[in-house]
């Protein structure tokens, strides 16, 4: 009930101010401050200010938010999930399907025989030397490739 008056009061009071702007011939701010005091007023028409006074004191509804509050979570966490772990649920299905259909590595190199040797062995990276030319080199042959 309480609710209810102060909107009335605020939306007369907003109605007196644009009856004022009104009379110093400034029209459009006064229709705007109209508008603007109408709204609560409008409000407690519909019920939407006993809606809010009615959720405000409920525990029940507080518990509501809270399990919206909780699912809003759960869908965030599982899409932050999913974007790490690589796609989305076809995506992933998808490539799953293309793994059992592969061939297995050994098969589409050309056999050499039982007796033919090790496998060749991957070319080992250089290490990097620790010193300050070294540093900037990096960036010099990025500046050098696009010509600046």
């Amino acid at each position: 009930m309480i609710a209810e008056t102060v909107c009335s009061a605020v939306a007369v009071a907003g109605l007196g101010i644009a009856a004022v702007t009104a009379y110093r011939k400034r029209f459009l701010s006064a229709a705007r401050l109209a508008a603007y005091s109408l709204v609560p007023l409008g409000l407690v028409m519909t019920g939407a200010v006993q809606w809010v006074v009615d959720t405000a004191f409920s525990p029940t509804a507080w518990a509501g938010f809270g399990v919206l509050g909780a699912a809003w979570l759960l869908f965030l966490v599982t899409r932050a999930v999913e974007r790490r772990s690589g796609g989305t649920r076809k995506e992933r299905r998808a490539a799953a399907k293309a793994e059992r259909r592969a061939v297995a590595p050994e098969a589409s190199a050309p056999s050499l025989g039982a007796g033919a040797g090790p496998a060749p062995a991957a070319q080992p990276r250089p290490k990097a030397r620790s010193g300050s030319g070294d540093d900037f080199s990096d960036i010099e042959a990025i500046l050098k490739k696009h010509g600046i």
